[in-house]
This record gives structure tokens, C-alpha cells and sequence, in this order.
């Protein structure tokens, strides 16, 4: 991530409290994910700081993360001026937020790391989602979708499925092939456009015009998304609520 996005100001020394909250947090973070190649934790703080209930800038670093089925390649957090309930984390009791945190970040997701993460559900639901808006709702009646492949390839996605019918037993199964172009209509807004939807027998969508909206929430802030050969890359914001 570039010096400009996650730079802050040199904190004080830190302390035994500091890097035993460091580690605290590193552990806790792992037991978040399934699996993690490499996760680095920075927190500048002096115990005095952090006793206040106060973290001025922390950061978390990791690579090959798997939260909830999604296979993420590299990620970097900053976040700063977190208020903790130290009060109660030092009785031992869980750490909770006090106030909503902004996160600034950057996400680098590869080909073959999405592809991994084609079964998760929170990439299937969204995936699902956006067929919903392309296709005739009578034509995905009693249909089952299984997503199987997802190119990226300069500034557009490619997306693979099949179509069953769940009513008829030896009915044969339609193969979608969906490519749209990616990008932001504002930092809360994706616009997908460019869309064409083609089937093995013949194409079903075919509309240079046709673009689909997609609001992601007052606590998103993206500023970039960009899809190149074999590669998504997003950085912005988002808001961590207690």
C-alpha cells in the first residue's frame, strides 16, 4: 500500500502493556480465520495511552488470510484513535470497541485465490445477487446454480455457471458464460456494465448498454477498484462499529 494511505505520526515508546496487547491481538485475529500464511501486528502506543482506553495507530498485515471461506491474497489495515474498554479487558473480559472505527485499507485478491473462494458464501450470495438482476425471473425458477470459474482479464470479469432444473431429472444443465466490466460510480456505488450473458445454445443478454448499480452502504468508502490480468485490486475505507 502507498506511504500516502497508511502513513501516520510516531507514537510514543511503547511498553510491556503495549506488546502484550500486540500479541493479544495477533492471536485473537487468527482465531478469526481458517488459515494465514503470514499476519504482522503493529500497534505505536505507550502503556499510558493505552491504559486511557486509547490505541493511536495500529496495523495489521497478512497474507494467504481465509476468512469464512473467502481466499484473500494480501490485505493491509490502518486504523487510528481506537477506544477500547481497557477497564474491562484488564478484569478479563472481552475487548470491545467504544466508538466506530474508520479502517483504511488495501485488498489484492489473485485469480486463483477467488477462484478458491467461488463456494464461500459470501461470494456466492453476491455473485447470485447480480444473476438475479440480469436474468428473466421465470428463467431461474426452480433452477439451482453451481459457480464454477471467474476470469479477470484488463478491467473485465468473467463468470461461469451452470443452470439446472430442479424439477426435472434428466433435464440437461445450461452453461452460462457472463463477462461484465467492474467499476465505481462513487465510493459507496458498483457499476457493472458492458454486461453479456451467452449460453452454450445461444445468447441470452447481449446489451453494450446495460449496467447494473450496486450501493454498498454509508460505511464504505472505496476509492479504487481496479481488475487487471489475474488480479483485483480494491483500496478505501470502511467503518468498524461497536
Amino acid at each position: 500500500m502507498q506511504e500516502s494511505h497508511l502513513n501516520s505520526k510516531k507514537s510514543h515508546k511503547t511498553g510491556i502493556i503495549t506488546n502484550v496487547l500486540t500479541a493479544a491481538l495477533k492471536l485473537w485475529l487468527k482465531t478469526q480465520v481458517s488459515q494465514v500464511s503470514q499476519l504482522d501486528v503493529e500497534i505505536r502506543a505507550s502503556d499510558r495511552q493505552i491504559l486511557s482506553g486509547c490505541i493511536p495507530w495500529i496495523s495489521v498485515f497478512g497474507t494467504h488470510p481465509v476468512y469464512q471461506g473467502l481466499h484473500i491474497t494480501q490485505i493491509q489495515l490502518v486504523a487510528e484513535n481506537i477506544r477500547i474498554n481497557i477497564g474491562a479487558v484488564l478484569k478479563g473480559q472481552p475487548l470491545q470497541l467504544l466508538e466506530k472505527v474508520p479502517v483504511v485499507g488495501e485488498l489484492i485478491q489473485s485469480e486463483e485465490d477467488l477462484n478458491s473462494s467461488i463456494s464461500s458464501a459470501l461470494l456466492s450470495t453476491a455473485l447470485h445477487d447480480v444473476l438475479v438482476e440480469l436474468l428473466p425471473k421465470e428463467y431461474l425458477k426452480f433452477k439451482s446454480i453451481a459457480w464454477k470459474k471467474i476470469n479477470l482479464d484488463q478491467s473485465q470479469a468473467t463468470l461461469f455457471a451452470v443452470l439446472a432444473d430442479e424439477l426435472a431429472d434428466e433435464s440437461k444443465p445450461t452453461h452460462l458464460n457472463i463477462s461484465m466490466t467492474p467499476d465505481l460510480l462513487s465510493t459507496q456505488e458498483l457499476q457493472l456494465s458492458s454486461i453479456q450473458v451467452k449460453t452454450h445454445t445461444g445468447t441470452l443478454l447481449e446489451d453494450s448498454h446495460k449496467e447494473l448499480y450496486f450501493n454498498l452502504g454509508p460505511d464504505v468508502d472505496i476509492q479504487e477498484l481496479t481488475v487487471s490480468c489475474g488480479k483485483l485490486l480494491c483500496r478505501g475505507r470502511i467503518n468498524v462499529n461497536p
